[in-house]
């Protein structure tokens, strides 16, 4: 391809940024081979571990993560004998990160999932959802239930009537909006990576809000650094058109708009899949202020067979902060 800027990159039209290789060099806990798919014109990063013949995990991130987060899982599982996909959404880690922010909505990430689905041929897919995994993941299952065996559904949420939102996640989608604390901060004071260090416990809450109003970042620790270095590496270099993904996903959210395409369809998804009869499991992080315990709870009470495990320390990202007790959850139900 040459040396082209990256503002130089088109794919049928649509202009893109690639995250160059050195980004994702030397990454802890994630000895995990590169694998892509043209998908719509652009390129799509996936793990794809363990035996092709052995039962198959799929693993489905939100935001801002990639499939970094669910590295630990994917290390128990395959060790377990299972075989493990776990995508990048475009706009984040190694996938193209399209910089219209026009070209990114839900379905389009339904969309170019199913396409990765249908190209690799999975089947007998146990299904594990979190945050923005749920409602384009679990789009999977109701119109396709065929290719899955099983649901795992980590603090998650499709819209419905009645769903009652909660302040924090509509605190979150406010920092995310004109003005709003996150866009006037990344990526000139903070970053998503540090916003992740402490969304998994390993530096204080309010230390992101602090750097946001200008404090410098805190001394944290080498495991704590190699965390966010992590996951600030899809996006390191790449300056504003490359945050396109990460910015549009939290304006996304049908939080007062009922009447929208994407409220409508998660409806329809959360009513086709009250008709899922195979198994469906639950773990939740019970610290979690966006997606809470109780919604959890009340959300597995309308399956006669679902399981429902709490980890009460963990909080909204708890692939990645309790990931082996995550892991065990899974394995212990998937083999019961």
């Amino acid at each position: 391809m040459g040396q082209l800027s990256p503002a130089s990159l088109t794919a049928d039209g649509v202009p893109f940024v690639r995250t160059p290789d050195e980004n994702f060099a030397d990454l802890a806990d994630f000895p995990f081979r590169q694998n892509y798919l043209q998908v719509q014109g652009l390129r799509m990063h996936y793990v794809d571990e363990g035996p092709r013949n052995a039962p198959t995990v799929l693993l489905l991130h939100g935001m801002p993560t990639w499939s970094y987060l669910n590295r630990i899982l994917i290390a128990r599982l395959v060790a377990a004998g299972f075989r493990c996909v776990a995508p990048d959404h475009m706009g984040f880690g190694r996938s193209d990160k399209p910089t219209e922010p026009g070209w990114y909505s839900i379905q389009r990430h339904r969309d170019v999932l199913a396409g990765l689905i249908a190209a690799l041929d999975l089947r007998g897919v146990t299904l594990c959802v979190q945050d923005w995994g749920g409602p384009i993941g679990l789009a999977q299952a109701a119109a396709d239930p065929d290719r899955f065996s099983r649901l795992v559904v980590m603090n998650t949420w499709l819209h419905h009537d009645g769903y009652e939102y909660t302040p924090g996640i509509r605190r979150w989608q406010a920092f995310w909006r004109p003005g709003g604390m996150l866009v006037e901060s990344i990526p000139a004071r903070t970053s998503l990576g540090w916003m992740m260090t402490s969304g998994t416990r390993r530096m204080p809450l309010g230390k992101v809000g602090a750097m946001a109003r200008g404090e410098a970042p805190p001394q944290i620790d080498a495991e704590a650094e190699a965390v966010r270095r992590a996951y600030d590496a899809p996006f390191a270099g790449l300056g504003e058109s490359g945050l396109t993904g990460p910015r549009r996903f939290p304006l996304c959210i049908p939080i007062d708009d009922g009447d929208s395409d994407e409220a409508r369809t998660q409806a329809a998804h959360f009513d086709t899949l009250l008709g899922w009869r195979k198994p469906i499991h639950f773990v939740w992080g019970g610290e979690d202020d966006v997606f809470v315990e109780a919604w959890g709870r009340a959300w597995a009470a309308r399956y006669p067979q679902a399981t429902f495990d709490l980890i009460p320390q963990a909080g909204h990202f708890l692939q990645d902060q309790c990931g082996d007790e995550v892991a065990g959850f899974i394995l212990d139900r998937i083999s019961a």
